[in-house]
């Protein structure tokens, strides 16, 4: 009787444990403290380009696909909230295939004569755009131009490179076109302006060092035009006064370089060549080397072209680590913004049709696709708003963490987890900024830009987890 008795005891003890509420294994919480009195740049903006015809494809769809991408992109309470919008500047003479037609497609027999702009209303389609995003509060807008229309170059031509005519060391039998460059790139300003859109931002070059060895060429068969930093600054010392004798409130931005190794070496020579104060922004891309630390000068740094231009098209924020997945973007751009001190960085393309992530919404028909890849932008262009000042993080091992101090008072934290496991993160703010409440903000392979739960404490600690594989934001009032 006493083993049987035993034994009874110890089923009901084992049925009793069994019976119990599970207990989660314990997260450990991570600290993150923000310091709103270390400052480091001020911020413009994050966004992408239409060129090349690329915003026909807006243009063209239906209007109700029209509306939710125009949403998409610049609605900054269900979209991604960009701010930034980079046109190109058109040097062809027709609009052929994706070609970016000119507001003087004929020659006017020499760098002195009279000019004869045509204006078509439609500039590939950019001015529709260009528009809707006005409408939607984007006040940044980038003219940037490949090239130089084709008679005002060395090798009569807008693709396969050629210099400008003028520029130091370039000389042409038509003569010099520095000037009449100028008042070209001038004038596509004021007939923007003419249509109730500002361009503040004004670039005359797109990856001047490009030379691709094939076919017997020296550079792409697309728009471009070469030049070295002591050239840019050659032909910047003509384009500033020009836009001050227009009254314009423009500022020129320079040199959309292949990299960022070969922007820094452009950026030295325009200060070579007391050229530096005349520039608002220095601006590269990232195909060749990527933004990993600061360039030396006292302009606003941008980042104003990477994409994954060949990977096979891509929605997810995480997979297996590829080249197209939104979490590799959101480390890419904080990468950007705090190792290189980027005031803005912009994708490639935003809408565009075809099977690669060279865009951030692919469209097929009257149908669209989103990747990842725009809500990581989301993440950004929704808390680091135009003018915002990126203060100082310290904290949150292991994960990715830039936070941002608006001008409406909000403060914004950002947080990459890279890792497989969520993270508890406990935000504390010093400074002065007293926190009250906070709205979070989550993206993973479940979520785009979905509500988190977050909370304030007593002590002004503001609390959320992150889960694996996601990055959060925490929109921060006093």
């Amino acid at each position: 009787m006493q083993f049987f008795y035993s034994l009874n005891l110890v089923l009901l003890f084992a049925a009793a444990v069994a019976a119990r509420p599970k207990i989660a294994a314990r997260q450990s919480t991570t600290a993150i403290t923000i310091d709103i009195t270390k400052k480091y740049q001020t911020m413009d903006g994050f966004g992408f380009s239409e060129a090349f015809q690329r915003a026909n494809v807006i243009v063209n769809l239906p209007a109700q696909q029209q509306r939710e991408i125009l949403n998409l992109l610049f609605n900054t309470t269900s979209g991604a909230g960009m701010t930034i919008l980079r046109n190109g500047i058109g040097s062809s003479p027709d609009s052929s295939s994706d070609h970016m037609n000119s507001i003087q497609p004929k020659n006017p027999g020499s760098p002195t004569a009279t000019p004869n702009y045509v204006w078509d209303g439609k500039d590939s389609g950019q001015l529709f755009v260009s528009e809707e995003a006005w409408k939607y509060g984007v006040r940044t807008f980038y003219a940037n131009s490949w090239s130089a229309p084709g008679y005002m170059k060395t090798n009569g031509n807008e693709n396969n490179g050629g210099y400008l005519c003028g520029v130091s060391g370039q000389k042409c039998k038509s003569g010099d076109w520095r000037q009449a460059y100028a008042n070209y790139l001038v004038k596509l300003v004021q007939f923007y302006q003419n249509e109730g859109v500002t361009i503040t931002h004004l670039g005359f070059l797109n990856e001047p060092e490009f030379r691709e060895k094939t076919k017997n060429l020296i550079s792409p068969s697309y728009a471009g035009m070469l030049s070295s930093g002591a050239q840019a600054a050659d032909f910047i010392k003509v384009l500033a006064p020009t836009i001050a004798a227009a009254n314009l409130s423009t500022t020129i931005a320079c040199c959309d370089s292949e990299g960022w190794a070969n922007q820094g070496t452009m950026t030295a020579q325009i200060k070579s060549a007391s050229a530096e104060s005349l520039i608002s922004t220095v601006t590269s891309h990232s195909y060749t080397s990527s933004p990993g630390n600061p360039l030396s000068t006292s302009r606003r740094v941008w980042q104003t072209e990477n994409a994954d231009l060949n990977g096979a098209w891509q929605t997810a924020f995480y997979s297996n680590g590829g080249a197209g997945e939104g979490m590799r973007w959101a480390s890419l751009i904080h990468t950007a913004v705090v190792n290189a001190n980027c005031s803005a960085y912009l994708y490639w393309i935003g809408v565009q049709t075809g099977a690669t992530n060279s865009k951030l919404i692919s469209v097929s028909g009257s149908t669209y696709s989103v990747s990842k890849r725009l809500w990581a932008f989301g993440q950004f262009a929704r808390s680091a708003r135009p003018g915002s000042v990126r203060v100082g993080v310290s904290g949150g091992s292991g994960l990715q963490t830039s936070a941002y101090l608006n001008t409406d008072g909000k403060l914004a934290v950002v947080v990459i987890n890279t890792g497989s496991g969520a993270v508890n993160a406990a935000i504390t703010v010093s400074g002065g900024f007293k926190a009250n409440s906070t709205l979070g903000f989550l993206t993973d392979n479940s979520h785009d830009m979905s509500v988190l739960t977050v909370s304030v404490g007593n002590a002004g600690v503001i609390s959320g987890q992150i889960p694996g594989r996601s990055m959060a934001s925490f929109v921060i009032s006093e």
